[in-house]
């Protein structure tokens, strides 16, 4: 039997966590039939360690951003500056960016002033915005749809775990969500409920190793060969052979990820 070819659309191969493992995490994932994988910078100081994996391997790309957790702590990144990231050929994507209210509500003004640069630089370059959402969904989807109006650009709404309020909003412009382990785990079944409602061409797989491993490896540092656990449970959810669901979240990928086709 041929095994399903899937996409690890967030990933942090950068982290230390996987220092020294490069060549072997990457080669699980091609084993566990994972053809590409975006590695996904947090701020702009990490940025040379992370292009650097992705013009190592030709399975690796990249997207470029400041993570609303970091925003208070680095220099604001200028719409100009993300504009000339985006001529890499593998920078295939503008962020993690996005509001953080759980760890980070004191900074709440700096990370809007950030996120709306960070869709600016999404609208110029027609690169997909990569966001970032917990603990903010009524600002979250406030500002998405404001600037939505003032000019279109793509977006997936990574690892969401955020409410069905959030998720509608986001679909209703044209977004797309992601699916994490955090959806494969046995007390999601609310979170499951929620990506069944969505339309199947608008999910992504994803891994945000090395956190949120999901089943059998919860608990342990994430990588992204195991987006084929997730990739598992996605089927069910939405009543598909693992074959066609990943087919399907490939295209999905592939539509959305346009700088990423190979």
């Amino acid at each position: 039997m041929t095994q399903p070819q899937l996409v690890d659309s967030h990933c942090h191969l950068d982290f230390p966590d996987f220092d020294g493992e490069h060549e072997a995490v990457i080669g699980r994932a091609h084993a566990a039939g994972v053809t590409r994988m975006v590695t996904i910078c947090t701020k702009l100081s990490a940025l040379p360690k992370v292009q650097a994996i992705a013009e190592a391997h030709d399975s690796v790309f990249f997207a470029a951003g400041t993570h609303p957790m970091s925003v208070a702590k680095e220099p604001m990144v200028t719409v100009a500056e993300l504009v000339a990231l985006a001529a890499h050929p593998k920078m295939v994507g503008i962020g993690e960016t996005g509001l953080d209210y759980h760890y980070t509500a004191e900074s709440a003004a700096v990370q809007a002033e950030s996120l709306r640069i960070h869709i600016e630089a999404a609208r110029q370059t027609k690169l997909p915005l990569i966001i970032h959402a917990r603990d903010a969904d009524e600002d979250m989807a406030r500002i998405l749809t404001e600037e939505h109006r003032a000019g279109a650009y793509t977006c997936v709404m990574h690892c969401f775990s955020s409410s069905a309020t959030l998720a509608q909003a986001t679909l209703d412009l044209g977004f797309y969500l992601s699916m994490s382990g955090i959806a494969a785990f046995p007390r999601s079944a609310d979170l499951r409920a929620i990506f069944a409602s969505a339309p199947a061409d608008r999910i992504l797989v994803e891994t945000d190793a090395p956190y949120l491993a999901p089943p059998p490896h919860r608990g342990r540092r994430n990588e992204p060969a195991y987006t084929a656990h997730t990739a598992r449970v996605g089927a069910e959810v939405f009543g598909m052979t693992e074959a066609a669901f990943a087919a399907q979240t490939s295209a999905n990928f592939d539509r959305l990820f346009w700088k990423a086709v190979v």
